[in-house]
C-alpha cells in the first residue's frame, strides 16, 4: 500500500520540492515531480538547474525519451515513467496515486493551502494510508 508523508509548512512550494528531490535521488529513489500545468514545469525545470548551486540534478520531462532512466522526472499529464516515489504539487488528490509506492504532499504556510492540504490528509488518512508528517516550520526555526 502506498505511503503518504505530508511537509506542511513551506515558504515556497518548489524549493521544498527541490530539496526533498535531492534528498530522494541522493537514497536511490526516482522522483516524478507531478505538477498543475505546463508553467509550473517551467518553473520547477529552471530551478532545478540551480539547485543545489554546488551540484547537479540530472532531471527531464516525462515526455522525453530518456525519461525513464532519469533519476527526477518532472509531469504535468499521466505519463509514469516509474512509480517509485510521487511528489505531489497540486491542491488536490491525484487520482493515481496509489500506482506509487511513496506519495510526498507538500502544503505551504498559505491559509487557503493549509485548509486544501487538511482535506488531502483527511482524504488519505479515512482511507487507511500510513502517513508520516513533518512540520517545515520546526526545522526553519531551528
Amino acid at each position: 500500500m502506498t505511503k503518504v508523508d505530508f511537509y506542511t509548512g513551506s515558504e515556497d512550494k518548489l524549493r521544498t520540492a527541490c530539496q526533498l528531490s535531492q534528498k530522494a535521488m541522493q537514497n536511490g529513489l526516482r522522483v516524478l515531480l507531478h505538477v498543475p500545468d505546463e508553467a509550473t514545469a517551467d518553473k520547477l525545470d529552471k530551478l532545478l538547474w540551480h539547485f543545489p548551486p554546488t551540484a547537479f540534478m540530472p532531471h527531464c520531462r516525462s515526455l522525453e525519451a530518456g525519461a525513464a532512466t532519469m533519476p527526477i522526472v518532472i509531469g504535468y499529464d499521466e505519463t509514469f515513467p516509474h512509480s517509485e516515489l510521487l511528489i505531489s504539487l497540486h491542491n488536490v488528490c491525484l487520482p493515481f496515486f496509489s500506482r506509487f509506492e511513496r506519495v510526498i504532499e507538500i502544503v505551504s504556510q498559505e491559509v487557503e493551502d493549509a485548509k486544501l492540504g487538511r482535506e488531502r490528509y483527511g482524504f488519505y488518512r479515512d482511507r487507511g494510508y500510513e502517513m508520516r508528517h513533518f512540520d517545515l516550520r520546526q526545522k526553519q526555526g531551528a
